[in-house]
């Protein structure tokens, strides 16, 4: 085995990196903490204007533009026993996807897919895509 150790260069570089995926979850946090509260307007500054959601719950598919996807967070409620994973970011330069799994949101369990973008040093929510498990 060779003892290979970081150059300063790269030391910057992962110090960066690690920064970033921080980064990428804390834009995520308004949207999980909108999930707690059933407020929506919590989550909807975590979103590009243009931003879409789609999904199914029920066999019933959903085609949300940001604004009526936060309408729909508030009619269900606070969900304060939900809890979530932050099961992976992929971040390539300005652009990030992420996935959350949910449970116990107002009795369901979600994977949320994510797509992301840096823009004036700032990650927000481009697009979701969800699965609703059983109750799709």
């Amino acid at each position: 085995m060779s003892d290979t150790k970081l150059s300063p260069e790269n030391t910057v570089d992962e110090a960066h990196s690690f920064q970033e995926y921080k980064a990428v979850a804390e834009a995520l946090s308004p949207y999980i903490n909108a999930a707690k509260l059933g407020d929506g307007a919590v989550a909807r500054p975590a979103f590009f204007d243009h931003a879409h959601v789609v999904g199914s719950v029920d066999g019933t598919f959903y085609n949300f533009d940001a604004d009526t996807f936060k309408n729909s967070i508030s009619e269900v409620g606070p969900a304060p026993k939900v809890q979530h994973h932050i099961a992976w970011i992929d971040i390539s330069g300005p652009a990030a996807a992420a996935r959350i799994e949910f449970i116990d949101w107002a009795g369901h369990r979600f994977t949320d897919f994510f797509v992301l973008y840096k823009q004036e040093g700032s990650w927000k929510i481009s697009g979701k895509v969800y699965n609703s498990h059983a109750r799709n």
